[in-house]
């Protein structure tokens, strides 16, 4: 049975269930298994030995998630060859596909975890009454080591962009 979290994320002020461990700096990242835009299947190790940005949405199809995925986008711009910034979401890969062709998005990947399930309750994120992943940052240095860790409270705020992009900068 996997590790409940209750209340530890809210939608409105309602409390909501995270599935899984919470992710703390400093421990190995969790392998996954996702399909990519194309349905291909990619694992952590599919991922370069960069520094890597997993920006995560419960959906692309929210204001919220959209904002959050454009500035990532921008960023992942900013950042150049040595960082691989990905948007993950349970969006199967059309929707994904779709957004970043409405959205002009060519930098950032997408990732979805909507045919295994396997990421959010293996990154601690998986909203237990809503089959969604909560909004939250991990950033995973070159050696596959988790640094930085930002699970967002409340379902409709944005993160905290500038600690996360911090965390990236002191890796570079």
């Amino acid at each position: 049975m996997p590790e409940l979290r209750k209340g530890v994320h809210t939608l409105r002020g309602n409390p909501l269930t995270l599935v899984g461990p919470e992710v703390r700096p400093g421990q190995a990242a969790p392998d996954f298994t996702m399909i990519d835009r194309d349905f291909h299947t990619v694992t952590l190790q599919d991922t370069p030995a960069k520094v890597r940005v997993f920006s995560v949405v419960p959906s692309l199809d929210t204001g919220v998630c959209d904002q959050q995925s454009r500035r990532f986008e921008a960023e992942a711009k900013q950042l150049g060859d040595r960082v691989a910034v990905y948007t993950i979401s349970r969006d199967l890969p059309f929707a994904q596909k779709r957004w970043c062709g409405a959205s002009e998005a060519e930098t950032m990947e997408m990732l979805s975890d909507s045919r295994d399930h396997s990421f959010g309750p293996a990154y601690g994120n998986e909203i237990a009454e809503m089959g969604l992943l909560s909004r939250s940052i991990f950033v995973i240095d070159t050696q596959g080591i988790v640094r930085y860790v930002q699970y967002v409270p409340e379902f409709a705020d944005l993160p905290d962009f500038d600690a996360a992009l911090a965390a990236v900068r002191t890796l570079l």
